[in-house]
């Protein structure tokens, strides 16, 4: 992986409880809060440039302009929130560009699991843990900062230790 350990150590910290929150308010109110995504961001800009080689950092920053440019026009086609366009380029500098196709498994792999355990539990007796959340009463809308979220930290999961990602490859693409 592109992103080195160290900095995944360092960015853990900041984008669990940031990625926790995001995935409460989007399940409770459908919608990714404006603090949340400025956290994220102002958490990479800080972190980043105490944690990542300078050219690095800097390669990463557009990133955000780009990913904010490509949600913006995925919003206005009615295929995304607003507020998942903008976590999702709050994200996407903590990413490398040459991980893209370890991101797409990560995301993959997350939104596959949140999207059966959010079912599962609308439709179960845990529903009544929090009867108020607007996502039980959503129709076929599902809260994609719950499955943003987790992707951010699985990635970075995966960045902190590089052998679970070499076994987790094994297990996907046995060798022949």
């Amino acid at each position: 992986m592109e992103t080195s350990a160290t900095a995944a150590a360092w960015f853990l910290p900041a984008v669990v409880p940031i990625s926790l929150w995001v995935a409460w308010s989007d399940m409770k109110a459908m919608r990714i809060p404006n603090l949340a995504v400025y956290a994220l961001l102002a958490s990479f800009l800080v972190i980043g440039v105490f944690t990542m080689e300078t050219a690095d950092y800097l390669w990463r920053l557009p990133h955000v302009v780009v990913m904010l440019l490509v949600g913006m026009v995925l919003n206005a086609l009615r295929l995304m929130g607003a507020g998942d366009a903008k976590f999702i380029a709050a994200a996407a500098p903590f990413v490398a560009l040459g991980d893209w196709n370890i991101l797409v498994f990560v995301y993959a792999t997350a939104f596959l699991v949140c999207y059966a355990l959010h079912r599962i539990a609308k439709h179960s007796p845990l529903r009544r843990l929090a009867p108020d959340w607007q996502s039980w009463s959503s129709g076929k809308r599902f809260p994609m900062g719950v499955a943003l979220g987790a992707t951010l930290i699985g990635y970075l999961v995966l960045a902190l230790r590089p052998d679970w990602l070499a076994a987790i490859l094994r297990l996907v693409m046995p060798a022949s």
